[in-house]
């Protein structure tokens, strides 16, 4: 029991409930005391027990509120008003019991129902003071002994009217105190439970934002990995690749024609200090424009120009670029030809190849086309160049197909969206 109430939303309206509920309980501890020099018919004792036992189940049921079916808290608040009754009738002055424990019903109203639910349980507990008020006037006994306090000498020597103005005006008084104190309470627990469901609100929403930061710095952290993995296999692998056909050719030549075999060499020297170059340069590279300020029509000459003269394989290039791009898609469409280029190098054996790179006012379009062998794409799951190239085209939001069959080449479609993009 100790961690059910140490469990409690509210702990300091329980220990308010606590407080309302002990004033109840000595009410009802001081009507087993005997009144000898009263006159009137004293309340038994097996009342006041049942009174006691009522209360201690009214205050057992406030330290687990139900919260999940509404029907149960209904059954709870009826029980709630069942046992208030109970009380009042089974205790000698009742009526100054009642008003305490309709309190202790409206608080945990509060707490398991919305503004309309409060307001109809406080209207129905006053209605149920004002009902005890009336029968206590009318000085009804139900069980044998008076409901209200015993009225003293000085007022029973009143006449009758008097009397009836005197005690109407009381009970007035005393419907005006507990409809204010009601009220009060309603708006003092609202506005705590106003104030937890803030909190709480905003204690799942920072936990909530923590958790999106974290998502958004771990996966800003997977897409700068894949970004600089690319960047490192699209420039050095390319690089590497135009190197190796050199070594190839050094090795065909070496033997019948030494002359030709040194030029391959030295091209392949000089594209390995390219490649040392392009290492060494890489972090900077990253951080800006690789283009550093030249157009990407001109970038595009010297990768083509470069790609003939190590593969001996013709391109037909048209570029048709309508403005300056942005660096994003540049860098993306340089990047995708250049990874295009190293594979058909490497593994297509087409004699020609087709560009083509047309900007229109909406989008940009990408087309690279060899005459290669081909391939089976079903066969390439682990070919981290094609995956590069879907990566970027999705990293712009684009769309990219490749096409490829055995026997009958490769084609590579491109289409960016530029005014997703704002370029």
């Amino acid at each position: 029991m100790v961690n059910t109430w140490q469990k409690h939303p509210f702990p300091l309206l329980l220990y308010l409930e606590w407080a309302l509920l002990g004033i109840a309980l000595l009410a009802a501890l001081g009507g087993l005391i005997p009144h000898p020099r009263h006159h009137w018919v004293s309340q038994p004792a097996w009342s006041s027990a049942l009174g006691i036992i009522s209360i201690a189940i009214l205050g057992i049921m406030g330290l687990k509120l139900p919260h999940n079916s509404k029907l149960i808290q209904q059954v709870h608040l009826v029980c709630g008003f069942i046992l208030s009754y109970s009380i009042a009738l089974l205790i000698s002055g009742g009526d100054r019991i009642l008003p305490v424990l309709l309190l202790v019903v409206a608080i945990r109203a509060c707490l398991l129902f919305s503004w309309s639910g409060r307001i109809f349980v406080a209207i129905l507990a006053y209605l149920s003071f004002l009902t005890l008020q009336i029968l206590s006037l009318m000085r009804i006994d139900p069980r044998g002994f008076p409901l209200g306090k015993p009225l003293p000498p000085i007022m029973r020597r009143l006449p009758p009217d008097e009397l009836r103005r005197v005690l109407f005006g009381l009970a007035f008084n005393s419907s005006l105190l507990f409809a204010f104190v009601l009220i009060f309470v309603l708006l003092l627990v609202s506005a705590v439970v106003a104030e937890n469901e803030s909190r709480t609100k905003l204690s799942l929403a920072n936990r909530r934002l923590r958790e999106y930061a974290l998502k958004i710095e771990d996966k800003a952290t997977l897409e700068e990995r894949n970004r600089i993995a690319r960047e490192i296999h699209d420039s050095v692998g390319h690089y590497l690749t135009a190197q190796s056909i050199q070594l190839e050719n050094t090795a065909v030549f070496l033997a019948e024609d030494p002359i030709k075999a040194a030029h391959h060499l030295a091209k392949a020297r000089q594209l390995g200090k390219d490649a040392l170059a392009n290492i060494r340069a890489s972090v900077a590279t990253l951080r800006q424009n690789f283009l550093q300020k030249r157009s990407l029509s001109l970038k595009m000459e010297e990768l083509i120009s470069e790609f003939q003269s190590n593969t001996n394989i013709a391109i037909a290039a048209e570029i048709k670029l309508l403005s300056t791009l942005s660096a994003d898609i540049e860098t993306t469409l340089y990047r995708i030809v250049q990874e295009a280029l190293t594979n058909i190098a490497k593994h297509s054996q087409a004699t020609e190849v087709k560009l083509e790179i047309e900007q229109t006012t909406t989008k940009v379009l990408l087309l690279v086309r060899d005459n290669g062998c081909g391939f089976n794409q079903s066969d390439n799951t682990t070919g981290f160049g094609l995956q590069g190239m879907q990566e970027r085209a999705n990293a712009l939001s684009g769309k990219i197909a490749i096409i490829s069959q055995y026997g009958q080449g490769c084609q590579i479609n491109l289409e960016i969206s530029l005014s997703e993009l704002n370029y």
